[in-house]
């Protein structure tokens, strides 16, 4: 007669292991010393990381902090108020034609006394910058009750003697000549360091002390609006027309392989895509923030629509059910209910996104955007470029000071790309909910 009990016919013995011999308690230690190790291995695999992250941001801000400041000189400059001023009136014409950097001249040979032949007075001119006087006659333009018969004026100094006086240039590249003139300035009192605007105020120069970051800013603005603006809406309509109203077919599978496909494809595909539809087919202009948006938008929107369908599915599925229970249509529950539920990971996708086309170049570099642009762009299809390709033109400068530039510009985009990484962290945090 057999067992009735299928149960205790199958359950096998059990069997002790004995774990206070030498062998098991070898075996354990084993266990430990491996765990030990990965931890060690993890741990510093994260210093090692760590420490290339310092060393990295460190460097970048020794190179880039003396960009953000700048010397000048201040000095008393005699101006011809009948020529500058007839009848006690600026005229606007003769501001403009008159030669304020030989007033420059003048004025600095006063407090230099005993600079002769044409060696010295080369010399003395090239102390300030090329742009001196047209910034004082800018100032004089803007406020013209200034204009006296001397005015005191802080004078730009060029980019090498500007390098001198932080200690980053030695005599011999700024001239021993020139070098001798500004200590005597500086032991006179008459040199002065100041926050440099004009680095956030300008457009670009092939003057290093002239060229500033606001076109590049300018630029990058009104390219990520073009992103912003395409990418947003088409995204999440997508991202939620595949997600609640597509078919499961062969076709939508196709689309979705695609769409995971282009989030992988290097970014000069895009680039080259730009070229030959919105340039050469469309006849676009050239360099211009309309096109540029054009292709950070096909770069960035798989990556939003991933996002946001990742975002729609996270919401429960008993919150459509509800809706649909209590007699609302497909679209009113999606519409209604999961996509304000989804909003916050959508926002932080998009935000991630548009992160990701900030920090673009080579799609930029194939649509023209490399050009030099000296004009702040004033419109969407006014040639222009972007901070990126910007630090791309300084860095194959030649110029000393143009380094300084470039990490300083460096600064400010990682500045903006921590905000708006920030801004992402912030939204998922403010506004996630556990389910």
């Amino acid at each position: 007669m057999t067992d009735s009990n299928p149960a205790a016919t199958s359950a096998a013995p059990l069997r002790r292991v004995d774990v206070t011999s030498a062998a098991a308690k070898a075996r354990i230690a084993k266990r430990y010393r491996s765990e030990r190790r990965f931890r060690a291995i993890g741990l510093g695999a994260l210093l090692l990381t760590t420490t290339f992250v310092i060393v990295l941001l460190g460097d970048i801000l020794m190179r880039g902090l003396p960009a953000f400041t700048h010397h000048y000189v201040v000095a008393d400059l005699a101006f011809d108020r009948e020529t500058l001023a007839p009848g006690g009136k600026v005229d606007a014409a003769a501001v403009r034609a008159a030669d304020f950097n030989g007033t420059i001249t003048e004025a600095l040979k006063k407090v230099l006394p005993g600079v002769e032949g044409r060696a010295q007075e080369r010399a003395l001119s090239r102390l300030a910058s090329t742009g001196a006087g047209d910034e004082i006659a800018r100032r004089i333009l803007a406020d013209p009750g200034s204009l006296t018969a001397v005015n005191r004026e802080a004078i730009l100094l060029s980019a090498k003697a500007d390098l001198y006086l932080k200690g980053l240039m030695p005599k011999g590249e700024v001239g021993e000549q020139q070098a001798i003139f500004l200590d005597q300035l500086r032991e006179k009192g008459m040199i002065e360091k100041r926050f440099n605007w004009r680095f956030f105020q300008a457009g670009d120069s092939r003057e290093p002390e002239l060229a500033g970051i606001r076109g590049a800013l300018v630029g990058t603005a009104l390219t990520l609006l073009v992103t912003l603006v395409l990418c947003l809406p088409i995204g999440v309509l997508a991202a939620i027309y595949l997600e609640e109203f597509a078919p499961k077919n062969r076709f939508t599978d196709i689309v979705e392989i695609n769409i995971n496909n282009l989030a992988a494809v290097p970014s000069i595909v895009f680039g080259l895509l730009g070229l030959a539809m919105f340039l050469n087919v469309f006849g676009l202009p050239r360099s211009a923030p309309l096109v540029g948006g054009l292709v950070l938008a096909l770069l960035v929107l798989p990556t939003i629509i991933i996002a946001s369908r990742a975002a729609i599915r996270a919401v429960p599925p008993s919150i459509k059910e509800a809706a649909l229970g209590v007699g609302a249509s497909h679209q009113q529950a999606v519409f209604h209910h999961v996509l304000p539920l989804a909003m916050p990971g959508i926002m932080t996708g998009t935000i991630i996104g548009m992160a990701h086309a900030l920090g673009e170049t080579a799609p930029l570099l194939m649509i023209g955007m490399v050009a030099f642009i000296v004009d702040v762009p004033k419109a969407l299809t006014d040639a222009a470029t972007v901070l990126p390709v910007q630090i791309y033109l300084w860095s194959d400068l030649p110029e000393q000071a143009f380094k300084a530039r470039t990490a300083g510009a460096i600064i400010v985009l990682l500045l903006v790309l921590f905000v708006m990484n920030g801004l992402a962290i912030w939204l998922r945090k403010r506004f996630e909910r556990r389910w």
